[in-house]
């Protein structure tokens, strides 16, 4: 029996594989189409092939004095930088106030009033206090991954079933051992959304750190490009983004299964 399941589970993710390949190359193919009748200004959305030359360019020569991999470098940099250390500040901070209401009743407050603010109201802020570098462009990108980090764990913590919780003191379980046995283990699935949900909220902040006094980085060099109308450089850019926007989280992903290998089994 379980043998037929694995079989109909592999059919089904090859037919889901099937469609996503489908639905890229109908993009591509009306991608191709409205530039090859001339249906848009290619200054507007340039030919696939002129992306594709505007990448062998920069691949060649770079781009303002930077190569690809040096503005690919910098804004991951910047963004593995930030992504790191609201990990490991909001996880456990968010796992200790949904088990402490105290400790939740001094943090939540500063969560949530910044949390709806767009990145770039801050911003300003954080140049006067930090300056035009990096440092002002890591903390933008931290603050904006750990809300999601911190909520997540927050809400995980306080929807555990309180029977587990119960039956563990029952048993003897101190404190410590319930957090670190019970509490942690159980929250792991919804640490790991959090954690994908802050990836993409501070990649979509990125271009906002790159935008002021940035000399490197794919998101300023999508800025810069379309300053001068280089549409081809710009769509360049925002497909290197998309594309290593997915492997992260792919990588993300894989670790989560090596983790949290329970979550969606009954």
């Amino acid at each position: 029996m379980q043998g037929v399941e694995s079989i109909i589970k592999k059919r089904q993710k090859a037919g889901e594989k099937a469609i996503t390949a489908g639905t890229v190359a109908i993009l591509f193919a009306v991608w191709f189409c409205v530039t090859a009748f001339h249906l848009v200004d290619a200054k507007l959305v340039p030919a696939p092939l002129s992306v594709w030359t505007a990448f062998t360019g920069i691949v060649r020569n770079g781009y303002k004095n930077h190569t690809l991999l040096q503005h690919l470098g910098a804004s991951l940099g910047r963004l593995l930088a930030a992504f790191s250390g609201a990990i490991i500040v909001a996880a456990p901070l968010g796992l200790a106030s949904g088990f402490n209401s105290k400790i939740r009743a001094v943090w939540e407050p500063i969560i949530e009033f910044y949390r709806p603010l767009p990145p770039l109201a801050y911003y300003t802020i954080l140049v006067l206090w930090l300056g035009i570098g990096n440092e002002s462009k890591i903390a933008l990108l931290f603050l904006a991954c750990f809300a999601p980090i911190y909520v997540s764990c927050v809400s995980a913590v306080i929807g555990i079933n309180e029977d587990y919780i119960n039956s563990a003191y029952t048993i003897g379980a101190t404190r410590h051992q319930v957090f670190f046995h019970i509490i942690v283990p159980a929250c792991l699935p919804d640490l790991f959304t959090g954690v994908r949900t802050a990836l993409g909220v501070g990649y979509t902040t990125l271009v906002s750190a790159e935008m002021v006094a940035a000399t490197s980085g794919i998101g300023w060099m999508v800025l810069d490009a379309s300053r001068y109308l280089r549409s081809d450089i710009v769509f360049l850019g925002i497909i290197i983004m998309g594309i290593t926007g997915i492997l992260l989280d792919r990588g993300i992903r894989i670790l989560e299964h090596i983790v949290v290998p329970w979550k969606g089994k009954e």
